[in-house]
């Protein structure tokens, strides 16, 4: 007899369903904040048991509550009430909420790097059931976080579950998340090998943590990036901390969580990189007398009220360096906006700014529907030769072209009502991308893909960004030969016809053997 396979879960499976279980007595909307809290601290309590193995086995069992000596590893000094053993250990107690609470502020306090970061009193607010929080706390403390350090747990743990959590929000919520391939796609088109990575509406740091693996999977330095972002949501901006402090990522996002256009934490900023999926088409960003002489906009129209996308965008803009590039996320309406909205992007293709203009798939996102559009911005679109880790890279002047790219027949179904980039899609359209920045001799115009246009061809347009204005459109009925699909036609309805002429005999003929003929 054939065995059945026996499927077993991954780990980040066992935890959801465990996660699931407060449901009920957390509010969906909370409970990522209960989980991804623990797993920060089981984490950073694996981390310093494992030092502190490693000084007893050198016999410097004297320096084991010195925080200098677990600091100086990148690694985070725990005491006594903020270790995992304590946790565990009064994980049937009523008052475990509260110790957890205390677990995680000492923790922060203790270490600098992690201040803003952690939950505050918040599992002590949040009233769980005892019964529920220690069932968590059992399956989280069977996972040996250093198992596999190629594997990076934790941080697949915290992708997964800010996916999980984002499709879990559904529409109108998860904001904090932007889709991996997404976030793949912008890295990998912009490709941030080394300076500055700002963005301006950082949610839990995704594109951050992506331009570290980007790095990596090329060979760079991580100590020659410098992040710096800003968020608004407070929940959202701890987040963001515990997303890169998990990961060992150093970065600037702000004293405090704040509104980027009413009080920017970065405002001589300039950054090499820029990565951004900001609120799309966001309303009354500002009251109609404020930021009217913002230093951000100058030169260019002030964005209007009623839409916040030209001010990102000008953010943005205003923010790059000499080289910047920015890639980012707007909804589609950006792209042929009236009033100053066309004003401003006027000025933008004027000024030679915009780079590529790429639609996107539908149903990429998991909080809207909406169709939206990544935007490349390129301050120095001139000839030019880069070193970077894993080579060289040849730039040619593309001085007032404009890549569009249509992906809306790229991707492939995920989750069942969704949209992702395969790896594959990922390398055909960054390729394509690449190809016409260094050379045009391995790039063509492809009809439903790619166009590569002149500043004459967009003016021509009247400043419209559209990507179908450009790309070519295939008529696929123009080569079907008319006269063959009619006379086929002609049958199929004559089929029908016929068909339909005996079904009527034959109901006739039924009523009138039944003594209830019907005259027509």
């Amino acid at each position: 007899m054939a065995k059945i396979a026996k499927q077993t879960k991954s780990i980040e499976e066992i935890l959801w369903d465990s996660a699931n279980k407060l449901r009920g007595t957390v509010e969906s909307s909370e409970y990522k904040h209960v989980v991804l809290g623990l797993i920060f601290l089981k984490f950073a309590s694996d981390k310093f048991e494992e030092r502190r193995a490693e000084l007893k086995k050198e016999g410097k069992e004297k320096y084991l509550e010195m925080k200098e000596f677990y600091n100086m590893k990148n690694i985070f000094f725990l005491p006594e009430e903020s270790r995992w053993s304590t946790v565990i250990k009064n994980s049937k107690q009523n008052d475990i909420a509260l110790i957890i609470d205390t677990a995680l502020h000492t923790v922060e306090k203790n270490n600098p790097a992690l201040k803003g970061a952690l939950p505050d009193n918040y599992f002590s607010r949040l009233n769980m059931d005892v019964s529920k929080l220690s069932a968590l706390l059992d399956t989280i403390n069977n996972i040996d976080t250093l198992k596999d350090k190629q594997q990076d747990i934790v941080g697949r743990v915290y992708e997964y579950f800010l996916s999980k959590f984002a499709l879990a929000e559904g529409k109108g919520k998860g904001e904090f998340y932007t889709p991996k391939s997404i976030v793949n796609l912008i890295a990998e088109m912009i490709e941030p090998y080394k300076g500055v990575i700002y963005d301006p509406a950082c949610g839990s740091g995704g594109m951050f943590v992506q331009s570290i693996k980007f790095i990596e999977n090329h060979h760079g330095d991580k100590k020659e990036i410098s992040i710096y972002g800003q968020e608004y949501t407070a929940t959202t901006y701890k987040l963001a901390k515990m997303n890169l402090a998990i990961r060992g990522i150093a970065a600037n996002l702000g004293d405090v969580p704040a509104d980027t256009f009413g009080r920017d934490q970065h405002p001589d900023l300039k950054a090499d990189y820029i990565m951004a999926n900001p609120p799309f088409n966001q309303k009354d960003w500002r009251a109609s007398n404020e930021l009217v002489d913002d230093p951000r906009w100058r030169g260019y129209e002030v964005p209007p009220t009623s839409n916040a996308n030209y001010a990102w965008i000008l953010n943005m803009a205003s923010k790059l360096s000499e080289n910047g590039v920015a890639g980012f996320i707007l909804a589609n309406g950006a792209l042929s906006g009236g009033g100053e909205e066309y004003k401003i992007r006027r000025k933008l293709i004027e000024n030679d700014l915009v780079e590529a203009i790429v639609i996107l798939p539908q149903n990429m996102f998991y909080t809207t529907n909406i169709s939206v559009t990544l935007w490349i911005l390129n301050k120095n679109k001139r000839e030019r030769t880069l070193l970077v880790n894993d080579g060289v890279k040849n730039y040619r002047n593309r001085k007032h072209e404009i890549l569009f790219m249509d992906l809306r027949e790229r991707g492939i179904p995920f989750e069942k009502k969704f949209t992702q980039f395969s790896a594959g899609n990922i390398i055909e359209i960054t390729q394509a991308y690449h190809n016409w920045q260094s050379d045009l001799s391995s790039y063509q115009n492809v009809a439903e893909f790619c166009y590569s246009a002149s500043k004459e061809d967009v003016v021509a347009k009247d400043y419209s960004l559209v990507p179908s204005k450009y790309i070519e459109f295939v008529n696929r009925d123009e080569n079907i030969d008319f006269d063959e699909k009619m006379k086929r036609l002609q049958e199929e309805f004559k089929t029908l016809l016929q068909t339909e002429k005996q079904s009527k005999k034959e109901l006739l003929g039924v009523f009138k053997e039944l003594g209830y003929e019907i005259e027509l």
